[in-house]
């Protein structure tokens, strides 16, 4: 008897993200706690990672790894802009 296993759209949108995780800590030479602290701050798995998954998961490893980098600085950039801002009108985050 051959049994497959087909995992479910939500089981491989999260392996997608931990292989996500994963390529670009090993890019970035840091921990894969510390890309996905990072990526979990400006909200990159929920608002890019997974909305883009149809389009995201048909490329190469190499162009997924660099755009989510480019990314991730893009919007650490203009969160931490946000958060100076925001810190500098006397609002505690």
């Amino acid at each position: 008897m051959n049994y497959t296993y087909t995992p479910s759209v939500d089981e491989c949108k999260a392996i997608f993200v931990s292989s996500c995780i994963e390529s670009v800590a090993t890019a970035l030479n840091i921990p894969p706690e510390d890309a996905y602290r990072r990526m979990q701050r400006i909200g990159l798995i929920k608002e890019y990672i997974l909305p883009c998954y149809g389009v995201l998961h048909t490329e190469s490893r190499q162009n997924i790894t660099k755009d989510i980098i480019n990314t991730m600085r893009i919007w650490e950039e203009k969160k931490g802009a946000r958060i100076s801002t925001i810190q500098s009108l006397g609002f505690i985050l």
